[in-house]
């Protein structure tokens, strides 16, 4: 909960970018999170998808869920927490299991799919940008991508940036 001397802070917050550069399982939390919240709260937000994070964007969704390269990763399991050792992460399947046990436990725990943030940014009327030039680069169509997005490249990500009192790379 806010206090009163930084309540009056959000109120000069009116608008807020991100650029969107990851789509695993993981990564693409916090872009969504932290966009339709900004939008309930009655901020302008637009969201640049490239790179990696532009398959966010795409109709069907196929993320993928790594351990590797995460060392705080700790999962809640009999009781405690258990972190998940990087050597165990470059055997078959293990990247796999962890994604449906992820998956599993945000569905436990009531958290939103990516796919149901998705839905919720367009409705809130949170502005997608997908990067043209990864477009083009990633040999991906317009088509294959969500209805209600706009293409647009660095140029269209520094005016929008330029204005915005919050900007995030994530």
């Amino acid at each position: 909960m806010l206090d009163q001397a930084n309540e009056g802070d959000l109120d000069n917050a009116k608008s807020m970018s991100i650029i969107v550069t990851k789509g695993s399982l993981d990564w693409a939390y916090p872009p969504f999170i932290l966009g339709t919240t900004a939008a309930a709260m009655d901020m302008k937000v637009t969201m640049f998808f490239t790179f990696y994070g532009l398959p966010l964007l795409k109709k069907k969704l196929n993320m993928k869920f790594t351990t590797l390269g995460n060392a705080a990763m700790e999962m809640p399991m009999m009781g405690g927490h258990m972190a998940m050792p990087n050597l165990l992460g470059v055997l078959p399947g293990v990247g796999s299991a962890a994604g449906k046990m992820m998956k599993n436990l945000m569905k436990k725990k009531g958290v939103a799919s990516i796919e149901d943030l998705r839905e919720a940014a367009v409705y809130s009327d949170v502005r997608m940008i997908a990067c043209q030039m990864t477009l083009d680069l990633f040999e991906y169509k317009p088509e294959d991508m969500i209805d209600g997005i706009e293409l647009g490249g660095a140029a269209t990500y520094m005016e929008v940036a330029s204005k915005s009192d919050i900007n995030l790379f994530i």
